[in-house]
């Protein structure tokens, strides 16, 4: 006997249009094209759960670099004496205050020890 699927493949393509709305050309209408863009889509934002934590890191690295060398440092010099200071600030903290808050971040490179 043969097998209609009626309602119950109405229920799955919806879930997966739901999803894909929004994507460009067949990505959105197409129930194949739809599912290969969410599998797709998928693998890129498990991956990019884990880069994006590389990728703030790296920022948080550039504007220290650029705050530090306004101020006559250079980086590498800043960051041994952060651990020699045993300052228990780290890169993501004092990016944010070299951005937002410099006067802090000022007292905090002299509480250091860091020549000018």
């Amino acid at each position: 006997m043969r097998v209609k699927r009626g309602f119950v493949r109405r229920r799955r393509h919806k879930k997966i249009f739901q999803l894909a709305k929004g994507y460009l050309d067949m990505r959105h209408s197409t129930f194949k094209r739809a599912n290969e863009a969410l599998l797709k889509a998928g693998q890129h934002a498990y991956r990019d759960r884990r880069k994006k934590k590389r990728v703030f890191r790296s920022l948080w690295i550039a504007r220290l670099n650029a705050a530090v060398r306004g101020r006559g440092v250079r980086y590498n010099i800043f960051m041994n004496a952060l651990k020699n200071s045993k300052c228990s600030l780290d890169r993501k903290v004092l990016s944010e205050l070299a951005v937002h808050h410099p006067n802090v971040f000022d007292a905090v490179l002299k509480e250091m020890g860091v020549k000018k």
